[in-house]
């Protein structure tokens, strides 16, 4: 089970104390069984201080504090502040990532289910996006999105598989895989009925909750072979 450490801490060396972290994460390298880290300030007292550090598991955390490298930065760390930091142990009982829930709902609502209107909720207006299938790789606009999905939808009959979806930071990829019948028109080739897979991945960079851009990587060579014609950009 995930396990989160909270230290609540007060100082007015908070410079040195983010020195001293660096210290100690690269005296750790390797040994450490932290996997993330955040600390956060006070807006009403810029002298409270939270930090949040994530850990596999309670056993995870009790092998990294006893290295001898956390120790000595936590007695360092002491010294930084006014008084004892406090220690909350916390076992996760619900994680929820709502980027890559967002991400979900596109393929769900919007590339499968056709409500096309659910881009402007998921997207911001001058969206950016790089698609390697097309001749302008770069392009702007929640606009040119519900075009592009129209066209596939229009094309073929299609859903996702989702087969795995990794969230860091302000960024989601979802790795996938895609199945449709060709029954329209598409870059140039009359419906053939076929059935076709290929597989890709969507990186998108979100702010505030919504997608700012997105690079579209997927194996068009494959799909246009699946259709009887050769691969094209």
């Amino acid at each position: 089970m995930t396990f989160l450490q909270l230290i609540d801490c007060r100082t007015d060396r908070f410079e040195e104390m983010n020195r001293l972290m660096d210290t100690w994460a690269e005296q750790t390298r390797g040994k450490r069984t932290a996997t993330h880290e955040v600390v956060g300030r006070d807006r009403s007292d810029g002298a409270h201080f939270v930090e949040i550090v994530e850990f596999p598991s309670y056993e995870e955390a009790m092998r990294n504090s006893e290295l001898p490298e956390t120790d000595r930065v936590f007695r360092e760390m002491v010294a930084l502040c006014d008084g004892m930091p406090t220690f909350t142990d916390l076992d996760v009982v619900r994680d929820e990532t709502f980027n890559a829930e967002t991400m979900r709902r596109f393929y769900e609502e919007v590339a499968v289910g056709g409500n096309i209107d659910v881009i402007d909720e998921l997207y911001i207006p001058d969206h950016i996006d790089h698609d390697v299938a097309k001749e302008a790789n770069t392009t702007v606009g929640r606009d040119v999105l519900k075009a592009d999905i129209t066209r596939w939808r229009e094309a073929f009959d299609f859903d996702f598989t989702l087969d795995r979806q990794v969230a860091e930071g302000d960024t989601v990829v979802t790795l996938w895989t895609w199945r449709g019948r060709h029954r329209g028109d598409f870059m140039g080739i009359a419906p053939t009925g076929r059935e076709c897979t290929m597989t890709g991945t969507t990186v998108c960079r979100f702010q505030d909750g919504k997608i700012h851009e997105s690079w579209w990587h997927y194996d068009i060579p494959r799909l246009m072979r699946e259709l009887g014609a050769e691969a094209s950009a």
